[in-house]
């Protein structure tokens, strides 16, 4: 029977240090490894392997292809393997900016299926630090956080990435006021992943979890992203609509979208790039436009075999008899955000019924501020 294998990630490494601490107290025969990153910038990385007792060995592991991610999962993975016999489970404590899904992928390959089995990646929060840190538009260089020497992820980033990608979060830390206060954000950004405290972890052996389920959740193309919602002062809008968004009149929109929201993402089509699905991420003010890859309904029906079920599913669901599965579907949190607003916005942002009736190929003429910005991102 493979060796079950948790992930335990997060930036707030004191809340990531208690859930390690508590799985190790309550799965005797358990073994954690961690890479400490702090001397990245210096070619440094540390590993260290303990148990519920202490330390049991310490090694510095050479900086392989000047590759952080690389190195971490080169020595990683042999070192899960070498342990597993007679583990009772390995759990994999992340330094502070590493996002899990990489290294849950790498966990969750082929060539280690017989041996080791990924059952939970849970992300680590400080309850009390959780709203400040979510706003945060500082880079991880500037916090002294940097998972490599030229990192340029934004701390906001990474710790989205982090609590919307696992199988569940874990709050540590702060007063009963915080943790009901980060329960609330994380009804919103992260609704159908389930939130325990230390005290009361999920499973963390029970049956293998699928890192292609947990792509899916994450992916411009197939994400459940939140519905409308509003709980005290924060608000989750959606906005939908079928028809095409001005590329120029969209930018021009951007600043406020952004910062008037905290966390916004979604999957939107220009009038200028029609058969283009494209991916709005946005948090801390900061904002990434992605091409993400073509609408189904721009595709030959033959085409529709090599993608994924839950990619056609989606498409399934958003189908529409004149636009196919083009659709602008993006949603909005913020404290005290103005629904309709937002809403009268975006609506302002499509095409005219003039513009409509123009056609495609006048279209295809409209100025497009984002085209050196998806060309930049696909070279």
């Amino acid at each position: 029977m493979p060796t079950p294998v948790a992930l335990v990630a997060g930036l707030h490494a004191a809340a990531r240090t208690a859930t390690v601490d508590r799985l190790l107290a309550t799965h005797p025969g358990s073994i954690a490894l961690h890479h400490d990153l702090t001397d990245v910038t210096h070619g440094h990385v540390r590993r260290t392997v303990r148990d519920a007792t202490g330390v049991l060995d310490t090694a510095e592991v050479r900086l392989a292809h000047g590759c952080v991610t690389c190195t971490v999962r080169e020595d990683l993975l042999p070192q899960l393997v070498m342990r597993a016999t007679g583990a009772t489970l390995l759990i994999v404590d992340l330094w502070d900016s590493v996002e899990p899904r990489s290294v849950a992928e790498a966990v969750d390959c082929d060539e280690a299926q017989e041996t080791l089995r990924l059952t939970a990646v849970l992300t680590a929060l400080d309850a009390a630090a959780l709203p400040d840190d979510l706003t945060c538009g500082e880079r991880l260089l500037n916090v002294g956080k940097p998972a490599a020497a030229g990192d340029q992820r934004y701390l906001a980033e990474v710790l989205t990435r982090q609590i919307e990608y696992p199988t569940a979060l874990v709050l540590h830390g702060g007063d009963e006021d915080d943790r009901e206060l980060a329960r609330r954000v994380l009804t919103h950004l992260a609704p159908f992943t389930p939130v325990h405290t230390v005290a009361v972890l999920p499973p963390a052996t029970g049956a293998g979890v699928c890192t292609g389920e947990l792509a899916e959740r994450v992916d411009p193309t197939t994400a459940q992203l939140p519905g409308d919602t509003r709980t005290d002062e924060i608000v989750t809008a959606v906005w939908r609509s079928r028809r095409p968004l001005h590329p120029a009149r969209l930018f021009e929109a951007v600043d406020e979208l952004v910062t008037e929201s905290v966390r916004s993402r979604g999957r939107f089509w220009l009038a200028s790039s029609p058969d283009e699905l494209l991916a709005w991420d946005a948090v801390a003010g900061i904002v990434s436009v992605e091409a993400a890859g073509p609408w189904l309904a721009s595709l030959p029906e033959a085409a529709w075999d090599l993608v994924s079920p839950a990619r056609r599913l989606a498409a399934d669901l958003d189908w529409d008899p004149d636009r196919g599965d083009r659709v602008q579907h993006l949603v909005f949190t913020g404290p005290d955000l103005d629904a309709e607003r937002f809403r009268t916005l975006l609506d302002s942002c499509l095409l005219t019924e003039e513009e409509e009736r123009a056609g495609q190929d006048a279209w295809a003429r409209y100025d497009d501020p984002f085209a050196p910005i998806l060309v930049k991102e696909n070279t």
